[in-house]
């Protein structure tokens, strides 16, 4: 994969969808704490097809803030897409995400800065102290931190957080599609992130209502869940998966009907060809069973295989390596390539 060298040192990105009223407070502020980093910056403020007059307000802002760019969606295609445009085309050698609702802190930023090259990390996560939700909200979010660190057995506290902080060859080499912005600590340590995470304070809204609800979000994250978890562990062997289960049911099928094959052979043994017809398995519930294993364990063999297909179909046609390089280390007074 070819990245190109960056230009500045911090790209920040805010995913954007009917924000008008936090917008004209949460621009400043985020400029005053870059500014004061003596470092160079841009902010990138992803529109995601607002209906309210969010374009037409940071319009306004960039007159002010001339290191702003905007990025205009067709149409609400989710904060997902949102994230992988402000990755595509941030210029900064470390690229920040929050959201721009006021609730973040942009003055965590410079401890953001300080745990992600004093702990040599990839990726630093925020986690937020003295929440200011609804305790069902709150209960919520454990839970499914707790549910998500035990199947992906990454230990973060809050991934719901979106305050992070990402080397550039990280987030560059991140594929996102669906709604897996919620997974992004997952979904780096695919490549073999090295993750930290740091305290970050968490506010009221500014201005505005929240654009989801607790409970209305929690089947799609256990829908992701199960993506993530796939592609942590199966993604480039779904043999291995979908064989096991495979091999399982049909294992299973199979002693059943040998059971049943056995115990009828044996049956006409003892009892001679009367013996033999008197026991029945035409009609017992364990020939049904027997055979719906058999058939699914053979359905999931062929699923694997079919994976396993696929999978190398996309590798080769694509040419798409199954691994991420961090850097190139040469010999020479260019002894070091960026990836």
């Amino acid at each position: 994969m070819n990245i190109t060298k960056p230009s500045l040192d911090i790209s920040v990105v805010l995913p954007v969808y009917n924000e008008q009223d936090p917008l004209p407070s949460v621009i400043p502020e985020l400029s005053a704490v870059l500014r004061g980093l003596s470092r160079s910056y841009e902010i990138i403020a992803v529109d995601d097809g607002s209906t309210d007059n969010t374009v037409g307000v940071l319009r306004r802002l960039q007159e002010r803030e001339p290191n702003l760019r905007i990025i205009q969606f067709r149409r609400n295609f989710g904060q997902t897409p949102a994230f992988q445009a402000g990755f595509d085309h941030a210029r900064g050698e470390i690229i920040i995400t929050m959201d721009a609702d006021g609730q973040q802190d942009p003055a965590d930023i410079p401890a953001l800065l300080k745990k992600l090259e004093e702990g040599n990390y990839d990726l630093v996560n925020g986690w937020r102290q003295n929440r200011k939700e609804p305790l069902t909200r709150k209960a919520l979010s454990f839970l499914g931190n707790l549910v998500i660190a035990n199947a992906s057995a990454i230990r973060i506290h809050d991934r719901g957080c979106s305050l992070k902080a990402f080397r550039r060859d990280l987030a560059k080499q991140m594929n996102l599609y669906g709604e897996l912005h919620r997974f992004l600590p997952e979904m780096a340590n695919l490549i073999g992130a090295r993750i930290g995470e740091a305290p970050v304070n968490d506010r009221p809204r500014k201005a505005g209502k929240s654009k989801y609800g607790a409970f209305s979000r929690a089947p799609r994250v256990l829908l992701d869940l199960l993506t993530v978890s796939f592609l942590l562990g199966y993604s480039h062997r779904p043999m291995q998966l979908f064989g096991r289960v495979g091999l399982a049911s049909s294992g299973v099928g199979g002693l059943i009907l040998l059971y049943l094959g056995g115990a009828k052979i044996i049956s006409g043994l003892i009892g001679g060809a009367e013996g033999f017809r008197a026991y029945r398995i035409g009609d017992s519930p364990w020939l049904m069973l027997g055979v719906l294993l058999t058939v699914l364990g053979v359905q999931f063999l062929m699923m694997g295989l079919l994976g396993e297909i696929l999978t190398r179909t996309y590798h080769e046609a694509q040419k798409k390596p199954i691994y991420a390089v961090r850097k190139v280390w040469e010999a020479g007074p260019e002894d070091e390539e960026e990836l």
